[in-house]
């Protein structure tokens, strides 16, 4: 049987980058859609929102396009196929670029994507801030100092009220902690990995405890951390036109059609596209690169 490590093992062998932390070789050259189309078997344990918040995939879409329905229990051994692909944001600095909408951290080197996870970021009453960020602390096993505000919502939620929080498998926090300056939240793992790939978090960046323990291993402090908003992504790979349209929960991105239109016409490739697929994926924010070129039809 594929357990996940298995297949990001092999998905590492072949140079190809995941969305569950595989890392590219250096040779390996630049390209607009990371990750990868696996096959897994499942394990005892697995869902369908643990599998998604693993792979930075939309559980209902997961389930979908392996004909279950959506609350369908797994059985052990049961063949799943999972895209886990995405369209990388554009990006001329090095450093790390997290979009929003798309719950994705991408890591950057030389103009190249290097290693990319799925996160969780803040709900929309909570919301991540964007902007440009300095990486400016790294912690092994932090103690969570709550936040007033956070303390507050506690005490309306009708919960005991903490003030602190020592490292520990109850810690929110996590095993590791990257500070960013002057935007009050940081980058962190947890201790309920299946809140990945969603927008559950007091504005901080959540990640799975491998890939926490992973980022925390590639970055330095003083690195440059760019947080973006971009519902719509548009690449061009391989002769063909790619989309990947994500929910917008802050309603901070517009009109997403001419959001998709605009950058299609600025990769030149307006007359490429097939309308009636840009329609049926703008439609259907599945999360995944679906490919709106004549004769596409994914």
């Amino acid at each position: 049987m594929n357990t996940a490590r298995d297949v990001r093992l092999g998905l590492r062998i072949a140079a190809v980058i995941g969305a569950c932390g595989v890392v590219t070789s250096a040779q390996t050259p630049p390209t607009p859609i990371v990750g990868a189309v696996a096959s897994y078997d499942v394990q005892p344990g697995d869902s369908l929102v643990s599998l998604g918040a693993r792979w930075g995939v939309d559980w209902i879409a997961l389930a979908s396009e392996n004909g279950l329905r959506p609350g369908a229990a797994l059985t052990p051994g049961q063949a799943l196929t999972i895209d886990g692909r995405h369209i990388a944001p554009d990006s001329a600095a090095d450093g790390i670029v997290i979009n929003v909408p798309q719950r994705m951290l991408f890591v950057i080197d030389r103009a190249a994507v290097v290693v990319a996870f799925p996160i969780a970021a803040g709900r929309a009453d909570w919301q991540t801030p964007l902007g440009t960020f300095e990486l400016e602390t790294k912690e092994i096993n932090p103690t969570w100092d709550v936040p007033v505000s956070i303390q507050r919502e506690m005490a309306n939620r009708g919960v005991r009220v903490l003030t602190r929080v020592l490292p520990g498998p109850e810690n929110p926090l996590g095993d590791r902690w990257m500070g960013l300056k002057g935007a009050g939240i940081g980058l962190h793992g947890t201790n309920v990995p299946s809140s990945i790939y969603r927008f559950a978090t007091h504005g901080c960046i959540r990640l799975h405890p491998d890939d926490a323990r992973a980022l925390f291993e590639r970055v330095s402090v003083g690195m440059m951390v760019r947080i973006i908003y971009a519902a719509v992504l548009v690449t061009v790979m391989g002769g063909h036109v790619w989309i990947e349209v994500h929910p917008d929960p802050y309603r901070r991105a517009g009109d997403l059609r001419r959001a998709a239109e605009a950058r299609i016409a600025a990769l030149g490739a307006t007359g490429a596209v097939d309308p009636q697929l840009v329609s049926r994926c703008l439609a259907r924010p599945s999360g995944r690169p679906c490919d709106v070129s004549h004769a596409g039809g994914r």
